[in-house]
């Protein structure tokens, strides 16, 4: 596979450096490059949405975490379906009609410069970390495939990605989008297929294990990952970028509806190969492999070859979003500059950044978007819900509004970073590991109070 794997890699690594070439040219103003023109049409948005948010976490991730704790993993992926869902039926049109550029420049528009100052920084620094973690995913699908742990083609792979969204920017995002998508469903589609067709001697077995809730994952996990997980595919800056460059506001509401119930589709398919790994192959037979990974091991050659290419493209369509967002708001909500050159070089920095940061082995795909997560969602999600809610209608107070957002996103960090610190000193376990929806509920209580009787 090595050989073969390799030089399929090279071929689609140069389409993808092609397309962000001719898009160099379309992409010398500001809007092209970091809005795509915010011209997209519905099955453009629904693409480049699908593909940003089938992820290394989304595969690798969940099919790794199904295969540890059984069908209910299955509800990481749901409630992304349910975020993106309740988006469209309540805030998609309501968001596309500010016409804002980036989510910090909507909580500048609803709120003021101050929440825009906050909301970027809590999007930059922790976005940083998610870009990490696709790229410590993508290293492990690189080695696996191809034999060799060589950093040096792990540094290569991540900097063609650097490069061609250096290069064009959204629009380019949004096109190696429709590309990488296509990969992701004939790979996993394709897979599904021949696990239960072909080695499907123990489906019965299968069926009888899929169950919503069990031993390892109760009601207060579905409540925290409806809140923590749902809540950044309800309103992220990765899925309301979709959002923004969506043509109008029909069109983002409809690409946000289509997008969640095609996702419940995807959730299964995943769901469904992990589940097929727990229960047909033993934990000593599989090593240190993931679940994925394993599965690319036992399948013809050909299906290997392209499952290696599936989880790569998944990736590479989550990573490059991530970057151009993280950038675009960091020079244009922080610096206040609409400068291409400005966003380029932020592409190249925060990218470099984000690949040492991989290169160290600091945490696996899911600890560190959770990590991430766990920061934005209870400090940014009901704060800036309710400034959405409250546009043009009711008056906020700045003060109340950005003490939500801290409040919540300290609670958050603490839980998630500090946990023993705060077990030393006496605080129970069972706050610390609620303190995200304690998080949350705080920061809803402030915006909440925030908002001014008139």
């Amino acid at each position: 596979m090595n050989i073969i794997f390799l030089i399929t890699l090279s071929i689609f690594l140069i389409l993808l450096i092609g397309i962000g070439v001719m898009d160099s040219k379309k992409t010398r103003d500001f809007k092209a490059y970091s809005t795509a023109g915010k011209n997209q049409s519905l099955s453009a948005v629904v693409m480049t949405l699908l593909a940003t948010t089938i992820g290394a976490s989304a595969t690798v991730g969940v099919a790794d975490t199904v295969n540890q704790i059984g069908f209910p993993g299955i509800w990481w992926l749901l409630f992304g379906a349910v975020g993106l869902v309740l988006q469209s039926l309540l805030i998609s049109e309501k968001v596309r009609a500010t016409d804002a550029d980036t989510l910090p420049d909507l909580a500048r528009i609803t709120v003021g410069r101050s929440a825009e100052i906050i909301i970027s920084l809590v999007i930059v620094i922790s976005w940083i970390g998610i870009i990490a973690g696709q790229f410590v995913a993508m290293n492990g699908i690189i080695t696996f495939a191809t034999g060799m742990d060589s950093k040096v083609l792990y540094a290569i792979v991540a900097a063609i990605v650097i490069v061609y969204t250096f290069m064009g920017g959204q629009l380019s995002v949004v096109k190696t989008d429709k590309i990488q998508l296509i990969f992701v469903v004939l790979g996993l589609v394709a897979c599904l297929a021949y696990l239960y067709i072909f080695k499907g001697d123990n489906n019965a077995a299968i069926a009888s294990n899929i169950e919503l809730l069990n031993a390892n994952y109760g009601p207060i996990n579905l409540i925290t990952q409806f809140f923590v997980i749902g809540g950044v595919y309800f309103l992220g800056p990765d899925i309301m970028s979709r959002n923004l460059i969506s043509k109008d506001e029909k069109t983002a509401k409809k690409s946000a509806l289509l997008s969640g119930i095609i996702f419940i589709g995807f959730a299964l398919v995943v769901t469904l190969i992990g589940l097929w790994v727990k229960i047909n192959v033993p934990a000593e037979s599989m090593g240190k492999l993931g679940a994925l990974m394993y599965v690319i091991s036992i399948v013809p050659k050909p299906l290997s070859i392209l499952m290696g290419l599936c989880l790569l493209a998944a990736i590479l369509s989550s990573t490059d979003t991530c970057l151009i967002n993280a950038s675009t708001i960091l020079v244009k909500d922080i610096f206040k500059k609409d400068d291409v050159k400005l966003v380029r070089i932020a592409v190249t920095i925060l990218g470099a950044l984000a690949l040492v940061m991989a290169l160290s082995g600091r945490g696996d795909i899911l600890t560190l978007l959770t990590g991430a997560y766990s920061v934005y969602t209870p400090g940014v999600i009901f704060p800036l819900l309710i400034s959405i809610l409250c546009y043009k209608k009711k008056k906020l107070n700045k003060g109340l509004w950005i003490s939500g957002v801290i409040v919540g996103g300290v609670c958050g960090l603490a839980g998630t970073y500090f946990g023993n610190t705060l077990i030393s000193v006496g605080i129970p376990a069972i706050l610390i590991t609620n303190l995200s929806l304690i998080g949350m509920g705080l920061s809803l209580i402030f915006s909440c109070l925030s908002i001014k009787n008139e």
